[in-house]
């Protein structure tokens, strides 16, 4: 049974939603505060042409239509998901090192991504006990040059009756409540964990400062999901029942659960499920906090999501990123006829599903566990992919730089264009370094500027002593805890081998400038 097909049963079921603390809004002008604040912001304007009496137009760029591999955007393998790794390994056609190896070979694969159970890192209380995949993902990462992101379940419907999410010795003392019935998946009654209960409070508060304390400081981290309610840490059962005595206890657990996470993890960035709150356990509260702390949001569904969670991501502030996975058609197999319906564009649904991303401006594209299967779809219907690949998050380049006079010395101007469809997810950082590699300048955007499709302004002042000389423009993404990753720009004009872009400061005259290039 599909996820979204759970969260369908839940609305025919007629799940009614309590009154929560954060009421029902839409994003689109809803106030979740100023952002990042940069504390050497660049000056923005404007630059009007009485200020001074000369200009001049040093350089252009034009958009480079290829992937730029930048941190906070991506297409998204799977080493690991709810039911393991790809079918050849459940099957034992294959090893589990070789699945990895694959999926991190694959040319357009960004970012490798787990999401296990809690049984599978943590066998006992004090310490992690990661499973084979954890080493294997990180370790080809590192030898690809990729980056990793990663949740940990607290609830899956894969491997019950047998065993739940949780580690046993989380069941030793904790009640394990049993919430319903699926129609897909049989006659036994799915279970769940007290979320309340004083031992699980405990031992989650346990996990948590674990993983914080081997994953908050590492730079191969992209992003940790947040640790949520329910099947598949989503915050929802599916229509079952939630394990709280009321709306109350529910949202004041999962509010507690979720600043842990939020307070603990200082420099990883968190991403939060936008999932509606339709098992009553608090969500819009959760998200509401998530955002203005700056948690980057997700989907697990795109072209059958319902509006609001659609307007929600749509709508996020800008400098959240969005990340979007489907379920539908995961194992992205082309080879049974008929597995990818078209459209009456002759459009394969999976290519209309991707593409649907674009739409709301996201940063991420998910494309599940299956490697072989990726290969083959990627040569027979490269155009989604591509698209994605030229399109998806934030693609920022120097567009327009100028030179004027300014207060007895040299100042640039530069517009900065964002190709891409997403805003810059956090601050971006610029700096002007001399040939010797030494600052001149620097500073910040304002946060998620340049907007995707939009342009954003900052004046360099440059001394006198550099005419004539050449200057290096570089950036890089300020994020959570002031971490940087560099930027690379996304233009079509060569750029140096650190990857800044080269301009060459022109010599005042005392008989004017001339416009052009």
């Amino acid at each position: 049974m599909r996820r979204r097909d759970l969260f369908k049963t839940a609305l025919a079921a007629g799940a009614i939603q309590a009154k929560a603390d954060v009421p029902t809004h839409l994003w689109s002008g809803h106030d979740f505060g100023p952002g990042p604040k940069a504390v050497d912001r660049l000056n923005h304007g404007p630059f009007g042409i009485e200020q001074d009496d000369g200009w001049f137009t040093l350089a252009g760029t034009t958009p480079f239509e290829g992937p730029v591999p930048n941190f906070g955007l991506g297409l998204v393998g799977y080493t690991w998901e709810e039911s393991g790794p790809s079918k050849a390994v459940r099957e034992g056609r294959e090893t589990l090192e070789r699945h990895v190896e694959q999926m991190a070979s694959l040319p357009f694969v960004d970012v490798l991504y787990i999401r296990c159970d809690w049984r599978d890192v943590q066998k006992q209380p004090g310490r992690l006990d990661l499973h084979p995949v954890w080493p294997l993902t990180l370790n080809a990462a590192r030898r690809h040059n990729k980056r990793v992101a990663f949740r940990v379940m607290m609830s899956n419907t894969v491997g019950q009756p047998k065993y739940l999410a949780v580690p046993d010795f989380v069941q030793a003392k904790v009640p394990i409540v049993e919430i319903g019935s699926l129609k897909d998946y049989g006659d036994f009654q799915f279970r769940e964990p007290r979320y309340d209960h004083p031992e699980f409070l405990k031992a989650f508060r346990n996990l948590v400062e674990l993983l914080a304390g081997e994953f908050d400081n590492n730079p191969l981290i992209e992003w940790i999901d947040l640790m949520q309610f329910g099947l598949w840490g989503e915050s929802h059962t599916g229509g079952m029942a939630n394990t709280f005595a009321d709306y109350k206890t529910a949202e004041r657990t999962m509010m507690g659960l979720t600043r842990l996470q939020l307070d603990t993890f200082k420099h990883a960035q968190l991403a939060v499920n936008t999932q509606p709150d339709i098992s009553n356990v608090g969500n819009r509260a959760v998200i509401d906090a998530c955002v203005r702390a700056g948690a980057w949001v997700r989907s697990d569904s795109i072209l059958i999501e319902e509006p609001e969670q659609i307007e929600a991501l749509a709508n996020r502030p800008p400098w959240l990123a969005s990340i979007l996975e489907d379920g539908y058609f995961r194992d992205y197999d082309t080879a049974p006829p008929g597995y990818l319906p078209r459209d009456a564009a002759d459009v394969n649904m999976l290519e209309h599903y991707m593409l649907h991303a674009l739409d709301i401006g996201s940063n991420y594209w998910s494309l599940w566990t299956e490697a072989a299967n990726l290969v083959e779809y990627e040569k027979r219907f490269p155009r989604g992919l591509s698209k994605l690949r030229q399109r998806l998050g934030y693609r920022v380049r120097p567009s327009w730089i100028w030179q004027r006079k300014r207060q007895g010395g040299n100042e640039l101007v530069i517009t900065f264009a964002n190709d891409g469809v997403a805003g810059v997810p956090g601050l971006l950082r610029l700096i002007l370094r001399d040939a010797r590699g030494q600052i001149i300048t620097g500073g910040c955007l304002d946060a998620g500027h340049p907007h995707g499709g939009r342009i954003r302004q900052a004046a360099f002042p440059v001394s006198r002593e550099l005419e004539g000389q050449n200057v290096f423009l570089s950036a890089s993404l300020e994020g959570k805890g002031g971490a940087r990753r560099r930027v690379r720009w996304a233009c079509e004009q060569p750029v140096e081998a650190d990857g800044s872009f080269r301009i060459v400061i022109k010599r005042q005259s005392s008989s004017g400038w001339r416009k052009g290039i």
